[in-house]
């Protein structure tokens, strides 16, 4: 008799999961997708009556998601719905469970979006591409959240402060770490100047998906925030320059400004925020020391320009 594999048990998964998504579907395969760090990405292939087959992703959520938000199937699914009502392309949410009967651990099974990362716009024209690039965003930020609206998402403001309350026990020196702390400290936090509005949290390339030239769908929702949409701009500043350059930032940042109409006052103290990130894991990030190389470089010129444009205040 033959050993009963882990994969033999996690197919019988995927098979319940079917059956309960789909009736009269049969699984017909699944593969592990790419790019998931805290959790466990699968896509599935399932026929269905009169020949159609279809394609889904389930995501499994790991031990750090599950810390943070013990609901984060429920409140992931809940978003995915507000944020594709608001017409933001978003994989579309299909199902979820966190009861542990099918997977021991809680997970979502959203719709899967064919299309590819883009590291150079060359065939469509910069332009346009980082034009379609803001004005995703924008849509992101103009779904507008009172107190009551998705009540389970964080706060950033409050995260920076817990952040900046953390001091570790070493500095990154080599990415300025004490020298932006000390600036933040000085004013955080920033008294509020926009409306509160939905934060992505982690918009960069990766987590876009283009398709013949057009922005397809943004992925990866689990870090999303309530907060001044100035945090994902900067954020998404710092990997436009990491990936594309200090053109491509420029241009990336005049088409946001040309469709949002916020007080930018306080912008570089969050691109200050933004290049905390990376403090103390940007060898780790970078995966290489030729990326590395670059990537030190671009974010010394992203924080001597926020540094610049506050003595100009």
């Amino acid at each position: 008799m033959g050993k009963f594999m882990p994969e033999d048990h996690e197919n019988l998964g995927f098979e319940r999961l079917v059956g309960e998504m789909y009736p009269a579907g049969r699984l017909i395969r699944s593969w592990t997708l790419t790019g998931g760090v805290s959790a466990q990405v699968t896509a599935l292939e399932i026929a269905l009556p009169e020949n159609e087959v279809k394609k889904v992703v389930v995501r499994r959520y790991g031990e750090a998601d599950l810390a943070g938000d013990g609901q984060i199937a429920a409140h992931e699914f809940t978003l995915l719905q507000t944020v594709q009502a608001a017409g933001v392309p978003v994989p579309s949410p299909l199902f979820y469970d966190q009861s542990g009967r099918i997977f021991p651990k809680p997970f979502i099974v959203i719709e899967f979006v064919e299309g590819e990362t883009i590291l150079e716009p060359a065939d469509i024209g910069r332009e346009d591409f980082f034009g379609q690039f803001a004005a995703s965003l924008t849509g992101i930020h103009r779904i507008k959240l009172e107190t009551q609206d998705l009540p389970f998402l964080p706060d950033m403001t409050q995260e920076i402060a817990a952040k900046l309350a953390r001091k570790p026990a070493q500095l990154d020196d080599s990415l300025q770490e004490g020298k932006i702390r000390a600036v933040l400290e000085k004013v955080w936090p920033l008294p509020q100047t926009n409306p509160l509005g939905l934060l992505h949290g982690d918009y960069w390339p990766g987590n876009i998906l283009w398709r013949e030239g057009r922005l397809a769908v943004v992925l990866d929702w689990e870090d999303a925030r309530r907060g001044d949409p100035l945090a994902d701009l900067a954020n998404t500043r710092l990997e436009i320059l990491w990936s594309y350059g200090a053109e491509a930032l420029e241009i990336f940042t005049r088409r946001y400004k040309e469709l949002m109409a916020l007080d930018y006052t306080n912008l570089p103290y969050w691109d200050l925020c933004a290049a905390l990130r990376p403090a103390g894991r940007i060898a780790l990030w970078a995966g290489s020391p030729e990326k590395e190389k670059v990537m030190r470089e671009r974010h010394a010129f992203f924080v001597a320009q926020a540094f610049e444009s506050l003595s100009l205040l």
